[in-house]
């Protein structure tokens, strides 16, 4: 009679589509996503934080904030395409050796992140539109300007959106020591899982 085998490394299914979520990973079109927006969005910070500095009749003066509005915009609809792909998708299931506070955080912070950045974003609108102009996306079409007039509402937004966006990124820098914990500390897959990784 003939043993059966053992596999000492998981079994490769045809019928596992690597673009969805499974139980135990991450597809590669939420990890797309996720490093994706991370990148796109510590640009945007540090290019809005260098349009400040900018002179009148330095070029990049009007250049700059028409870039960042633009990609803005483009980062607002992938980001409600990411909402609707996580609702759509399965969600991995937490690893066991995370305690419950951890998976409570967890959860608060992505709240937080993804709360933030909607907000970050209708700030960022209310200044663009302020004085009842449209927003130019790239030059292919417009946004258009739906609340103005409001006394100081450029200066007001901008404050708000300014500390709105220090926040979300303390709070992203937050999410990744924690996961550079998970990874080095405790010596799980969290990290793994969300690099794509097997």
């Amino acid at each position: 009679m003939n043993k059966p085998v053992v596999l000492d490394h998981p079994v490769k299914s045809k019928d596992i589509n690597p673009w969805r979520n499974s139980d135990a990973r991450w597809g590669r079109m939420a990890v797309g996503l996720h490093w994706g927006m991370a990148v796109v969005i510590v640009g945007l910070f540090g290019l809005g934080l260098w349009m400040t500095s900018l002179s009148y009749y330095d070029p990049w003066y009007k250049q700059g904030p028409n870039l960042h509005k633009s990609i803005g915009v483009v980062l607002f609809v992938v980001l409600v395409l990411r909402l609707m792909w996580r609702w759509l998708d399965n969600t991995p299931a937490s690893l066991d050796n995370h305690a419950n506070w951890e998976r409570k955080a967890g959860h608060i912070v992505h709240g937080l992140l993804y709360g933030g950045l909607f907000a970050v974003m209708i700030s960022g609108y209310l200044i663009s539109t302020a004085d009842g102009r449209a927003i130019s996306v790239f030059g292919l079409f417009e946004i258009p300007a739906t609340l103005s007039g409001v006394e100081k509402q450029e200066d007001i937004a901008g404050v708000i959106h300014l500390w709105l966006a220090v926040g979300l990124m303390s709070v992203a820098a937050g999410h990744a020591l924690a996961a550079l914990k998970h990874h080095f500390v405790d010596k799980d897959r969290t990290l793994r899982r969300m690099l794509g990784w097997p």
